[in-house]
């Protein structure tokens, strides 16, 4: 197999507040989920108005993190991602680099909680092989960090071929499917690390 393309590295505080704003967050995640689109289409799929998305992608622009593809039609140029994924990195020990990751993870968590509640409020309406192939599982481990990083980038290879802009090989019947992962220490209520 071809070595894939890395994430993209963000340490720029200024990029990380731009990606903290949930439409930022959004527009980039509907780019690189779909493919290029025109801000009209980004609206409709982000609930926006166009202006309002052009504005935001413009913005994202100039972080180099989306860019204008040639349009089909000859009308309105879309949009298209210019990343297969970020990486922030390693908390930073400065409170003002820590403030903007954490801001960036929180656009980032809400958008996949609404992708999740939007995914399960039309059940009714998928098709039956959609909703037996998804999946919603939690699982508590015990590792060691070693482990912990071991197995995440072991979960990692194997999910990379198949990100949207990396994939060469799409079956006409594939999907844009969204998947997520989180691994961290459990912290119980008190905020002690749970045993």
């Amino acid at each position: 197999m071809a070595e894939l393309p890395p994430r993209k590295r963000i340490e720029d505080v200024e990029l990380l507040r731009a990606l903290s704003h949930p439409l930022r967050s959004a527009l980039l995640n509907h780019l690189t989920a779909v493919g290029p689109r025109t801000a009209s289409e980004c609206a409709d799929a982000v609930g926006s108005t166009a202006s309002n998305c052009s504005w935001h992608l413009r913005q994202l622009a100039q972080y180099g993190l989306v860019e204008r593809s040639d349009a089909e039609d000859g009308r309105e140029r879309p949009w298209r991602a210019r990343q297969v994924g970020l990486d922030m990195g390693e908390l930073a020990d400065d409170p003002a680099h820590r403030a903007a990751q954490l801001g960036m993870v929180g656009a980032t968590l809400g958008h996949e909680q609404e992708l999740t509640q939007r995914y399960l409020d039309s059940l009714d309406g998928l098709d039956p092989a959609w909703r037996a192939a998804a999946g919603l599982s939690t699982y508590t481990l015990r590792v060691t960090p070693a482990e912990l990083t071991r197995l995440t980038e072991a979960i990692d290879a194997l999910v990379r071929p198949y990100i949207t802009p990396i994939r060469t090989d799409t079956p006409a019947d594939a999907r844009s499917v969204h998947v997520g992962l989180r691994a961290f220490p459990r912290i119980d209520h008190t905020g002690k690390a749970e045993g």
